[in-house]
């Protein structure tokens, strides 16, 4: 069942690959697996008790890479609510199938509590996850309900430069996973005046092969072709572009990074685009390679889903 619905979610979405919906599964499974799922609900008390008024949260589901709208499902379930759904066209089977495996061992789950919709409808709360012009629009339509709106987001990385070989090839996990379209993909480096970008290319080398994947390889073309056209510097080892740049928002197939010489600077950079940074992988920050396995209290944008829920109850 899971080769055949790995297969379909591949033809939906060909960023989808085998070798990343199984990474995601296998995350998903080291996340619920154990005391992680007993410590995670027993942050929240309120769960226990008895009378609860359940209302309908609608559900909109981002498709950027694999399962990424689980963790609102599995909240809203948790929560006592009941959840209306409505998938990414980029990924409308893989939510599915495991709401149908839920309800195997909960029979009447998928008809009572989690409903897969095409239009959301009527909602009593909202859960969207867009782009910064979709929030616009979902705070619009929704302004008379509560909510939370997720809106554009990426990831950076902090280098001081005493990072062995071995944690700078973590790094390529955070920066090439799901091709780096998530928002926990690592999209720019902070590294400190003089640090050799050399060492961060050699340690990528084992990503190497992702140039050969289709669409990853015409980013990278494409990309590469506009910078040569426009006389943009940048440097290159044949499956990602390093280009210095003080934006966040790398292309697909590049990296951007940006040089700093005291600590100050890079904490200042931090705190003016808190709002758009996702996650910070540093010594001090998330371990390298660690940013795709959040832990479930890591809650997408800082906001504490399952808090929201329960004010709802």
């Amino acid at each position: 069942m899971l080769d055949s619905l790995i297969r379909r979610a591949q033809q939906h979405n060909g960023w989808a690959t085998e070798e990343n919906v199984r990474f995601a599964f296998g995350a998903w499974g080291a996340s619920l697996a154990g005391a992680s799922l007993t410590e995670w609900l027993e942050r929240y008390p309120e769960l226990q008790a008895e009378e609860v008024r359940p209302s309908t949260v609608g559900l909109i589901l981002a498709g950027n890479v694999p399962l990424v709208g689980l963790h609102d499902v599995i909240t809203v379930f948790l929560s006592g609510h009941r959840a209306r759904i409505k998938c990414s066209s980029q990924e409308p089977e893989l939510i599915p199938a495991l709401i149908d495996v839920l309800d195997h061992f909960l029979p009447g789950t998928s008809e009572g509590l989690i409903t897969l919709a095409g239009k959301l409808g009527e909602v009593d709360a909202l859960i969207a996850t867009g782009s910064d012009n979709t929030a616009r629009y979902f705070d619009h339509y929704f302004r008379h309900a509560p909510r939370i709106v997720r809106k554009n987001r990426v990831s950076i990385a902090v280098i001081d430069g005493s990072e062995t070989d071995d944690q700078l090839a973590a790094l390529g996990e955070d920066v090439f996973r799901y091709f780096g379209l998530g928002c926990r993909n690592v999209s720019k480096l902070l590294v400190p005046r003089g640090f050799d970008l050399d060492r961060v290319f050699k340690a990528f080398f084992p990503w190497s092969a992702i140039v050969h994947h289709n669409k990853y390889g015409n980013n990278y073309d494409y990309t590469r072709a506009l910078w040569l056209l426009d006389r943009v510097p940048f440097l290159e080892n044949g499956f990602v572009l390093l280009k210095e740049d003080t934006a966040l928002a790398s292309p697909v197939a590049a990296l951007f990074y940006q040089r700093y010489d005291r600590k100050e600077e890079v904490l200042a950079y931090i705190e003016a685009n808190e709002q758009k940074i996702q996650c910070v992988v540093a010594r001090d920050g998330i371990a390298f390679g660690e940013a795709q396995r959040p832990a479930l209290s890591d809650y997408a944008d800082g906001v504490d889903t399952m808090r929201f829920l329960l004010g709802l109850r």
